[in-house]
């Protein structure tokens, strides 16, 4: 079964990136090389990586991903340092700047709440199951 990862890297500048792939080994190399110009870690090398989480569904990542993306700096630190109960004390007091995407699911949880996306892929796989 194939794996997708989502990870979090800790620029120079002590700003963080999140991303999604499905080797973090190469595209940790790849954004440590500068290899990738244009992104937005290419200036901001050396770069440290800080937090993965494995899924088995890519839609499911990506949707972890915008979540993650949405999230405050403090919600960034509280996931890096596994800290949950900060994380969801934070996730009361300040949302995600993407309500859709606002829930505080963690690693291997289902992410309804957090990915319209995967709904719409469950509808269309249990309508052509059904004819």
């Amino acid at each position: 079964m194939k794996s997708y990862y989502v990870y979090i890297l800790r620029c120079s500048d002590g700003s963080y990136y999140t991303g999604v792939t499905n080797d973090v080994e190469r595209r940790f190399y790849e954004h440590q090389e500068g290899l990738i110009e244009g992104c937005y870690t290419h200036d901001k090398r050396p770069l440290k990586l800080m937090h993965v989480e494995e899924f088995t569904d890519i839609i499911e990542a990506i949707c972890r991903e915008k979540q993650i993306k949405g999230w405050s700096r403090r919600k960034k630190e509280a996931i890096i340092a596994g800290d949950y109960e900060e994380l969801v004390k934070l996730s009361k007091s300040h949302p995600s700047t993407e309500p859709a995407l606002s829930g505080t699911a963690r690693k291997g949880e289902p992410f309804d709440r957090a990915c319209p996306e995967r709904k719409e892929a469950e509808k269309k796989d249990s309508s052509t199951s059904s004819e």
